[in-house]
């Protein structure tokens, strides 16, 4: 056998499995502990104006574990062309992307192995190919690696719940946690962009901490009711009786079936802790905030919980005086794990000096790489009041009488003391003419400034759809805290299946912990300066949900918000940038605090108040003008290219420049052009790369092949339609040679192309359709070709034909 002929599949059916396996399947068990061609992602979604397409998902040729959900090595292969390390790179890679401890190469010959455990003596080394190791002696040296003891193993290797898959990066920060967790760390930060299912990430944690005997009695705080509700009835519903929710109000949850379920309370009638559950999910709120359950865990002893675990912990929770940290510090001696997806750097909260540098981050930058968040279009709208300013003229007065205050306002102003009632309609007027461009049944978040200005866009919202608010009063809805029948909705707005609220408009509520799947459209009408609070309410956006074809969403910005994306610390690793322990250390200004629960008033939300030694002064004056006119001075579309970067050109400028970068010359295209064997698979290569040819041609003529579209756009080449190319070959009376049925054929393949392009000629399933149906049969229309190779030769020689001048 001459292994330089084979294929890399055959190299690794004929030898690398076998290898794997050993004789009698005594190494690697092919069906519990090997995944041949073992995807981890999803591949980036790509949106060019309507198009959606997804980008190449990446995947391992083979992923070897030691258990289930606990992968020890990738492999990497190549064919018999190559050396036995060519795949090296590339295995190291998925190593470190998914957090496995060994990685190798192989052409058929033998192994390369690199331990990424080693610091010192033999990093990599050849192995024959009969002599791979075991799982056995892999998991071995990993555990020496680590010093795990016996007692330690016992509580790594403890099988997950067996529940819905874990995607990679779940399975990284869930086996990292574990580990540091029985290795004896105390303090465990976990930084997960919303969307990526923390919550599930820490049911897996306390399940395997729970079952292994570990951590017997757990604590979970969040930081909104809803939040606790929907964990007890979704993730960790396999707790069962073991688990109650700390609070005695707002204890029931309708499911989507219309029953109304009641949590287990952990609190009695006498106001007492039942202390016989081993699960407590609570709301912070619930035993710090109220009067009437103030600093009930302090009926806990302090030694109570092995294991307290914060969700969304950026809220404010690493403050000095934060209520979560009046119960991590009550119950210091507890395991603590911090949940958040924006760790929190500022002069006053540090999350990382209170838990330490996070244990596994998994960005919003990496999660729509990878495709399981989703990308976003920006609208940026600039209303000309916001860009220029207004000033009122002298003894001007609002409509309720009140004399102006002669100064200049701007953006920082409205809505908050001087409200532009022709500004809120022309914000409505927007978000409506876009849904209706789109889909006027999108799931919508408006976020305010404040309470009075989400009920004002509300009522704007409600004239601007006057025919779809009158067929169903849910259609737009405010959602704010101090509104009942809003937060009852709240429910309905998240779940996919339920077609109303379409449109919340809200303002501190919904901008942490809503799990909207289906949401398409985020507007900004309030001014943000808070990096946290701007990535939370981006975060309502970035889940995707196939079922309900929801791979990407639009923000509108109307404040300038999204300015916050040049920011260089949008999406990195969560730097620290204030450490107590160093005077000398630069602190930047400092942000507005987030809001502890729901929505505050305006004159509160944002600086200093009153003073706290004094009396409480009055709020500001607010002004409410009915007559001023406002009007779009500026608009514009941003979107993230293949790399993630928020750009702002026209499709075609973007367009010539990613062919550009792809083909340095004409020359250089037209020669991968005709060398190709598909025309389709260089289009598909150009689609990964963000060029939508539909949407190209929308803008440089339906007429044209995607051939001429790409000569014309990266190379200035005048196109051709492909009508006038089909023309140009029945002229050149090219396919003489053939008998009459096989030219009746070729004719028909050009018609073809001339309608609808190259790529609907090159599939052989064109031959089942008219006209072709009448020419024969599929396998008689290649026998007029001598066979499917014969077949196949005239094909290419029409390509040729068709393209053989590129102008």
């Amino acid at each position: 056998m001459n292994k330089k002929l084979l294929t890399e599949a055959d190299i690794r059916t004929k030898f690398i499995t076998p290898a794997l396996v050993g004789v009698n399947g005594s190494k690697w068990d092919l069906m519990t502990q090997i995944r041949e061609e073992a995807y981890f992602t999803k591949g980036r979604v790509i949106v060019r104006g309507k198009m959606v397409m997804r980008g190449e998902a990446k995947k391992a040729d083979y992923l070897l574990s030691y258990k289930p959900n606990l992968p020890l090595a990738v492999i990497e292969a190549k064919d018999n062309t190559h050396s036995v390390g060519a795949g090296m790179q590339q295995a190291l890679e998925y190593a470190e992307i998914l957090d496995v401890p060994f990685a190798y190469s192989s052409n058929g010959d033998a192994f390369l192995e690199h331990d990424r455990t080693a610091t010192s003596g033999t990093v990599t080394r050849e192995i024959p190919l009969d002599q791979f190791p075991g799982p056995e002696e892999l998991w071995s040296r990993y555990c020496a690696s680590r010093r795990l003891t016996p007692q330690q193993v016992a509580v790594v290797t403890h099988e997950f719940y067996p529940g819905r898959s874990l995607h990679y990066y779940q399975l990284a920060a869930v086996n990292r946690t574990v580990t540091a967790i029985a290795q004896g760390e105390r303090r465990i930060l976990l930084v997960m962009a919303t969307g990526t299912g923390k919550t599930y990430t820490a049911f897996q944690i306390i399940w395997r901490l729970w079952k292994s005997g570990v951590k017997k009695r757990i604590l979970f705080l969040v930081d909104r009711n809803i939040l606790a509700n929907q964990t007890m009835v979704g993730d960790f519903k396999p707790f069962k009786s073991a688990m109650c929710k700390l609070s005695s109000r707002n204890n029931s949850i309708e499911t989507k079936d219309g029953n109304k379920v009641i949590l287990p309370s952990g609190i009695t009638q006498d106001r007492t802790v039942d202390k016989s559950y081993e699960i407590y999910l609570c709301l912070y709120q619930a035993v710090t905030g109220t009067e009437e359950e103030r600093n009930i865990y302090k009926q806990f002893s302090p030694d109570f919980f092995d294991l307290v675990v914060v969700d969304e912990c950026h809220r404010g929770s690493a403050a000095d005086d934060a209520a979560w940290r009046q119960v991590l510090e009550y119950f210091t001696t507890a395991t603590q794990i911090g949940l958040t997806a924006t760790p929190k750097e500022t002069k006053d909260v540090s999350n990382i000096e209170y838990f330490g540098e996070p244990i596994y981050t998994y960005s919003l930058r990496q999660g729509i790489a990878d495709g399981f968040l989703a990308p976003y279009k920006v609208v940026r709208i600039g209303l000309d009041r916001d860009l220029e300013g207004w000033r009122p003229f002298d003894g001007q007065t609002d409509k309720h009488g009140l004399i102006i205050e002669d100064r200049e306002y701007n953006d920082r102003d409205y809505d908050r003391n001087l409200v532009l009632e022709k500004r809120t309609e022309l914000v409505a007027a927007k978000v409506t003419e876009f849904l209706k461009a789109t889909d006027r049944f999108a799931k919508t978040i408006v976020f305010c400034e404040n309470i009075d200005h989400a009920e004002r866009m509300r009522q704007a919202l409600v004239n601007a759809n006057a025919d779809l608010a009158a067929s169903n009063a849910k259609y737009v809805m405010r959602i704010t805290g101090d509104n009942d029948e809003g937060k009852k909705q709240l429910d309905n707005f998240i779940d996919p299946e339920s077609a109303y609220p379409v449109i919340a408009t809200t303002s501190k509520l919904m901008t942490t912990g809503v799990d909207a799947q289906t949401c398409q459209l985020i507007v900004l009408d309030r001014r943000i300066a808070s990096m946290t609070e701007f990535k939370q309410i981006i975060g309502r956006g970035t889940r995707i949900n196939e079922d309900f074809g929801k791979l990407y969403f639009t923000i509108m910005d109307f404040r300038k918000a999204t300015a916050l994306f040049a920011d260089p610390d949008f999406d990195g690793d969560p730097v620290q940038i204030y450490d107590p322990k160093d005077n000398d250390s630069v602190v930047p200004p400092e942000e507005p605090a987030d809001a502890a629960h729901d929505d505050v008033p305006p004159y509160q939300a944002d600086g200093p108040g009153p003073d706290p030694d004094g009396p409480p002064g009055p709020p500001p004056t607010k002004y409410y003008v009915d007559n001023v006119a406002v009007r779009v001075a500026t608009e514009r579309v941003q979107y993230l290219d293949e790399h993630g970067k928020l750009i702002t050109e026209s499709l075609r400028d973007y367009s010539r420049k990613a062919l550009r970068r792809t083909y340095a010359s004409l020359d250089e295209f037209l020669t991968c052009w005709n060398d190709a064997e598909k025309k389709q698979a260089i289009l598909q290569e150009l689609a990964a790369k963000g060029v939508f040819f539909d949407e190209l041609a929308a803008q440089v003529g339906r007429d044209y092949d995607a051939f001429d579209l790409i000569c014309h756009v990266a190379f200035d080449a005048p196109p051709r339609t492909r009508k006038e190319r089909a023309n140009q070959v029945k002229k050149r009376d090219v396919f003489a040679k053939y008998g009459a049925k096989a030219r009746a054929v070729l004719d028909a393949l050009l018609q073809k192309y001339a309608d609808s392009g190259i790529t609907s000629v090159e599939s052989m399933d064109i031959l089942k359709v008219d006209p072709f149906s009448n020419l024969g049969t599929p396998m008689e229309i290649v026998t007029l070709f001598g066979g499917k190779p014969g077949y196949l030769a005239a094909l290419r020689e029409l390509e040729t034909a068709l393209y053989q001048h590129a102008a």
